[in-house]
Parts: structure tokens; sequence; C-alpha cells
């Protein structure tokens, strides 16, 4: 009898298993991913390096490991990873913004790129933010009324953060909210710093649609802690189609998605 070979994998495809082997067993070495997917060890080392740059893995020597789940990468070393794809969500986003909205949008490197976005579009709208390079992008533009919270500074998210923010956030209410996530799987949103959580949780409470703004690297990742479940949320915008778990458990949700 003939033996089957496997079908080589594309590149997405070899890092959605080489994140779900390390989510099973903590770490991965090059050797057994060339053999698993039929590939050369260069190709191995190469998707190891790309998902370690994108913050999705540690990189070690000769293989990888989980990420800490309470190490995030500053804004600026996060906004270089899937810089391309990110900008295509935040102008995909920015496109479900109205003229008259009441915005509230989280800080990150990806709402950061919706808020230029949006910023081009020069919408008569109001923003709550608690992003100051959201806050002076949206700024430039006559027609938003920027209302920029109140907080702790923290200069490695470049936004404000704490008790006085969260209670800030809570005075208002928004048509829609436009966050991001550390990771985002079939039951729940998580991210790394507990701060953040906090704003996210009081921006997702304070609006009528929240729309979570998170590339492809984000699937499927689990962090420190909990933000909300899936069905707290009402859309996603990512830049290709999640894994089948996890776009099963956004049908059951009734979460839209949106690839930009």
């Amino acid at each position: 009898m003939a033996t089957r070979t496997r079908p080589r994998l594309k590149r997405e495809a070899r890092h959605n298993e080489v994140l779900a082997l390390l989510r099973r067993e903590g770490t991965v070495r090059i050797a057994a991913l060339a053999r698993a997917f039929g590939v050369t060890t260069e190709t191995a080392r190469r998707d190891l390096d790309q998902l370690a740059r994108s913050g999705a893995l540690n990189r070690t020597y000769g293989g990888g490991a989980s990420r800490s789940l309470t190490d995030e990468p500053p804004i600026g070393v996060r906004g270089r990873a899937h810089a391309a794809a990110r900008a295509r969500i935040g102008v995909a986003a920015a496109a479900l913004v109205s003229e008259g909205d009441a915005v509230m949008i989280d800080c990150g490197s990806t709402t950061a790129l919706f808020a230029s976005a949006l910023a081009a579009r020069n919408l008569r709208i109001t923003v709550v933010t608690n992003c100051v390079p959201a806050a002076r992008m949206l700024g430039t533009s006559a027609r938003c009324r920027v209302i920029l919270c109140p907080g702790e500074y923290v200069l490695r998210e470049g936004g404000v953060y704490g008790a006085d923010t969260v209670d800030f956030i809570l005075r208002y209410r928004a048509n829609k909210a436009f966050v991001g996530a550390g990771g985002v799987a079939a039951d729940a949103l998580t991210d790394a710093d507990s701060a953040s959580c906090a704003v996210k949780r009081a921006m997702i409470e304070r609006c009528d649609r929240a729309v979570l703004l998170v590339d492809h690297s984000k699937f499927e990742l689990v962090q420190f802690e909990r933000i909300c479940a899936l069905d707290a949320i009402d859309h996603i915008v990512t830049d290709s189609a999640p894994p089948r778990g996890l776009a099963a458990a956004a049908r059951r949700a009734q979460v839209r998605i949106d690839i930009a």
C-alpha cells in the first residue's frame, strides 16, 4: 500500500500549528518542526523568527518558547509587526464610523492606525480616548472633538491608565468603541496588562457596539488577564480568516467578522 504524504502547509498554516503546539507543550524545536511540516530546518527557523518578531513567542537556542503571559513589548515594537496588515484593519474599521458618532478608542498600536485612518475621513464626531497618539492625530481635524482621559501616563504604551481613567470613561456613552487585545480565543479576549484590561472593559461597557481590532497573530493566543467573554463584543475587524474553532465560536456568539 502506498503511503500518503501530508500536504505541504503554507506559511500561515505552519505558524498557526506552531502556536497551537506551544499552547500544548510550551516549547518547540526547529528540527522537530522541520520533520513535522516536511520543510527544511532553514524554513522552520524563519517561521520561528517571524513569530518572535511579531511577539507571538520567545525565541530560544534551537527553537522557541511560549511568551510570558504578563510581558508585552512596548507599543513602538508592537507597531512594527504586521504593520501593513494592521494599517488595512485601521482603514476598514474607520469605514464603520458615521457622521455624528460618539466614539471611544482604546490605546494600542492597531487602534492608533485606526485613529489615523479616521482622522483622514474628517467626520464630525466626538472621540473619548486614553491614547495620546490617537488624540494627537484626531486633533488635527477641525470637525472632530477629542476628549483625552485623565490618568497616569505610561510612556511605553503611549496612553493614560488607572482608576481616574476608568471612572472618567464611565461618565460617557458611545455609539461605538474600538479596542484591541493581546489575544482572542473562543471563550474570551485577554491581555497582558491589568490596567489596560480595566480600560477596555469600561469602554465595552459604555458603548452600543464594541469593535475589536486584531491581526491574525492574536488568534487563539491567551494572555494573563481576561478582558471579557467573546460574546461581549459585536464585531471583529482583522486581516485574515480566523481558525475554524474561533470562527465557529464567533458565529455562536453572533460576532460579525470583517476581513480587511
